[in-house]
């Protein structure tokens, strides 16, 4: 079954009533040593040399679209990047300049560099259901201001990470609040979904909030003192383990799930380290000028699919690349989806329909569609279980 894009969500949900939206602490930085397994390097200006690995490491090349969803690799079904260069902000914390020449409720054209996408008046996703799966929001800059019909709320960003479970189904809001009244709002965060198995998919909603101070940086150097520093937002690297994902997640057990950022400096070396061999692994050149691996050059905006058993040795071949690494063991179940619904069954994408026209997921306890938690630079978390939290 293809993917479904963003823009696909509203046109699709649209016709079940459902308004479609989004959706692709301790901090601990460590230095290792460089492993026996790098690559020699040169200086910066000389070419790498690479030992030719005994295994070809790579699966699979495939470039990344100019927009909209990444390919991604069972058990994850979504990822996309967004990244927008809003300008500042006005007293509503939308966009202070016009918006005139943008299909608003729908403007993904990225015009000056920056969309409102679903949002009327700030840009984001207003109020839109999800049944069976998870969504995993990585947001490196901007802020990211979370309703749903729980009750829960959030505001979080600039390197904190949101895990939602929506389970038997949730509706939640995900607003980009421009703060800023004189200099611009950048906003960049993935979000990526990753699956249920069917015995979890009618779990209860849950989210987890990773502030960033919680989430493993871990720079390492190679033999010629280049840095990558990877960021753990799930599984392990090294010693460092993630944050713990939420109890239902197929990211909970044992299933080998990976979600990590990796940066590279200048002309670096690394060793990506084995996992288990019955995982899949996607490696994407989100920044930068690309990556060698083994014999194959792999440019920037690219998807390269590998080996998940080998160890693999990556090295940068400009000035600074940054990569994403989604992987875990495959659910291996079938997948049907209906815009914000991933069920394993049409009768149960069916049941699901029926279910939100019926319940809506809960009450909507907001005066609005589209959410925002003030004026004020303050990340916060308020719990379904009413609990809340901030950073410590």
């Amino acid at each position: 079954m293809r993917k479904i894009s963003r823009r696909d969500l509203l046109r699709i949900a649209t016709t079940a009533g459902v308004v479609a939206g989004s959706g692709c602490s301790k901090k601990v930085v460590g230095t290792t040593k460089p492993s026996s397994e790098e690559a020699p390097a040169e200086d910066a200006t000389s070419e790498q040399v690479v030992r030719t690995p005994t295994v070809d490491p790579v699966l699979g090349v495939r470039s990344l679209p100019a927009s909209g969803p990444w390919p991604t690799a069972d058990p994850f079904l979504f990822c996309v990047h967004h990244n927008d260069t809003y300008p500042a902000g006005n007293a509503d914390l939308g966009p202070a300049v016009s918006l005139s020449g943008r299909h608003l409720g729908q403007d993904f054209a990225n015009i000056d560099g920056w969309n409102m996408y679903h949002g009327m008046d700030v840009p984001g996703f207003p109020r839109h259901p999800h049944r069976g799966f998870e969504t995993v929001t990585l947001v490196r800059r901007g802020l990211i201001d979370h309703s749903d019909s729980m009750g829960a709320a959030a505001r979080y960003g600039d390197g904190d990470v949101q895990w939602l479970t929506a389970g038997d189904g949730i509706m939640h809001a995900e607003m980009f609040p421009l703060l800023h009244r004189i200099e611009p709002n950048p906003t960049d965060f993935f979000q990526i979904w990753v699956n249920l198995p069917a015995a979890r998919k009618r779990v209860p909603p849950h989210f987890s909030m990773f502030w960033r101070q919680m989430i493993p940086v871990v720079e390492s150097r190679d033999t010629a003192g280049r840095s990558t520093t990877v960021t753990v937002v799930a599984g392990r690297y090294l010693e460092h383990n993630a944050p713990a994902p939420p109890p239902n997640s197929w990211a909970a057990t044992d299933n080998d799930v990976a979600i990590w950022t990796i940066d590279l400096s200048a002309k670096a070396s690394w060793t990506l380290p084995a996992a288990r061999s019955d995982s899949q692994r996607s490696l994407y050149v989100v920044r930068g000028a690309g990556i060698r691996v083994g014999d194959h050059t792999v440019g920037p905006r690219t998807k390269v699919d590998l080996k998940p058993d080998v160890a693999t040795v990556l090295v940068e071949q400009g000035e600074g690349t940054e990569l994403l690494l989604l992987q875990g063991r495959p659910i291996g179940e079938p997948v049907v989806q209906h815009g914000p619904f991933v069920m394993n069954t049409r009768e149960e994408i069916q049941q699901a329909i029926r279910d939100y026209q019926r319940t809506r997921f809960g009450d909507w306890a907001w005066d609005r569609d589209d959410p925002i938690h003030g004026a004020k630079y303050k990340r916060f978390a308020r719990f379904i279980d009413g609990t809340e939290d901030v950073p410590g």
